[in-house]
């Protein structure tokens, strides 16, 4: 591949090659000045050569020269940095003749369909496909360059590129919280060639840039409809709902949107993406694990602390490697402990005592469902729960305990059972036809103790349990089990 670290030169380029064979006899060239026969009647004709290809010819050369001016001025408005120098690539032959049909309009017309100024470029070629052109070879590298710096620093890449100069070097061991960049490479194989191009089709380094990062330059909007969700708005331009959120800077999921918002929905078809290898070092906590010990010592339903759990550290070392910014890869190549972690320890009790209760609470009848939750009702507290429509009538002990209050109330429950657990927990069962239980008397869970009723002020047959922690009451529902 040649290239120029000159300004890259315009001349014409001939779509259509059209040779034509000037006879000897027309036109003679000689040491002196051309000899032609004189007649009044004879006028000058301009055979016009290109790059020495014979394309027509005029009766004025200005007529060409303005067709070649106006191309080199259009093609100045698109890049201004080319020097046409086409002046040695155009030659004019003169011939006297006695007349001609020719005329320069004609002429003209056929010039323009059978050159076009063209400009030597750099182009930037993926696998085999050019897909951008630049000014020149130095403008074309840049534009790589800025591909590569829209994930890296500058700072990284001269880092990068110094140590590669430096064969077989080994690299120290990152430091905490260091990273550094191993590698940074197009994903496709991408080249610059020398190429001929129409100037106009010449970018600049930042469009180029933004062109094979979308594929597009010119973006494509969306109104938004009545009715439309950023889900369907995403569907109907083929991208994801996260595609629509990243190509629009400030939307969320939760937006807003407003009849009328225009959304880019371009779909973004990159020629090549930029590939990052790099190790990260980080410190990260290592979370303790809680550990249950089964201690035959304690009550069944007790647990005691028997060591604080305590967070651990350790530095460890990533492989990452990404693809425009987004992690394809990651793998972890070393690990240094810091601190280990500390265990929780937790003693958990397994002696069974007939008269203490286990900690949760087993439902307190045969079936049934709850007609009436804890709360305001009627105008007062419903400080319990009620059980209705059972299996059958026996009401059971929620868990282990021994019976504190065992008969007929005038406080409204009528017949009830109060427990104590000897846990800090005491239930209350109300309304009951009858009892099966006594003060004083130690109860296992599942014990019948009475049979479900409507004593004192029930409106049916049915249970009311309530569940005290330390004298104060909470809702039966969170400590059914």
């Amino acid at each position: 591949m040649l290239f120029s670290n000159k300004r890259s030169k315009g001349f014409l380029f001939l779509k259509t090659t059209v040779v034509t064979a000037v006879a000897a006899s027309v036109i003679a060239f000689s040491n002196g000045p051309v000899a032609f026969a004189t007649s009044s009647k004879m006028t000058t004709l301009y055979h016009v050569y290109v790059n020495g290809t014979y394309i027509g010819n005029v009766t004025d050369k200005e007529v060409v020269n303005k067709l070649i001016a106006e191309k080199v001025d259009t093609a100045k408005k698109s890049i201004k940095d080319i020097n046409f120098n086409i002046g040695s690539q155009v030659q004019y032959i003169p011939e006297q003749v006695f007349q001609t049909a020719t005329t320069n309009q004609e002429t003209v017309q056929t010039i323009k369909n059978t050159f076009e100024l063209q400009a030597e470029a750099s182009a930037i070629v993926i696998d085999g496909t050019p897909a951008v052109y630049l000014d020149r070879k130095e403008t074309a590298e840049e534009v790589m360059k800025k591909l590569k710096l829209q994930y890296v620093t500058e700072d990284q890449l001269a880092e990068l590129e110094a140590r590669k100069a430096q064969e077989n070097t080994a690299l120290p061991a990152l430091q905490e919280n260091e990273s550094r960049i191993l590698d940074v490479h197009l994903s496709k194989n991408v080249s610059i060639e020398a190429k001929n191009i129409a100037p106009e089709k010449i970018l600049s380094a930042d469009d180029a840039v933004a062109f094979l990062q979308k594929g597009t330059l010119e973006e494509k909007k969306y109104a938004v409809q009545a009715g439309d969700v950023l889900g369907t708005i995403a569907e109907k331009h083929d991208l994801t709902k996260a595609d629509l959120i990243a190509l629009n800077p400030g939307l969320t999921e939760d937006s807003l949107l407003q009849l009328g918002q225009e959304l880019n929905v371009t779909v973004l078809k990159p020629f090549v993406e930029v590939m990052v290898n790099k190790e990260v070092n980080q410190k990260e906590e290592m979370p303790f694990a809680n550990e249950i010990v089964e201690d035959a010592s304690m009550p069944k339903g007790d647990i005691k602390e028997k060591q604080a759990g305590q967070n651990g550290s350790r530095s460890v070392t990533y492989a990452i490697s990404e693809q425009n910014g987004v992690t394809v890869k990651k793998e972890q190549t070393n690990e240094q402990i810091l601190l280990q972690p500390v265990n929780h320890i937790v003693l958990k009790g397994t002696k069974v005592i007939p008269s203490r209760g286990e900690g949760s609470f087993a439902w307190p009848t045969v079936g049934g469902y709850v007609s009436s939750q804890m709360g305001q009702r009627w105008g007062k507290m419903h400080k319990g729960i009620d059980i209705a429509r059972p299996s059958n009538l026996t009401i059971k002990a929620a868990d282990n305990g021994v019976v504190v209050s065992a008969g007929f109330t005038s406080d409204g429950y009528g017949n009830k059972v109060i427990i104590d657990h000897q846990n800090g927990y005491r239930t209350l069962y109300g309304h009951m036809s009858s009892l099966n239980v006594r003060v004083g008397q130690t109860v296992e869970k599942g014990t019948a103790i009475g049979v479900m009723g409507a004593t004192g002020d029930a409106t049916g047959v049915h249970l009311h349990f309530e569940v005290y922690k330390n004298g104060g009451l909470v809702n039966p529902i969170s400590y059914l089990h």
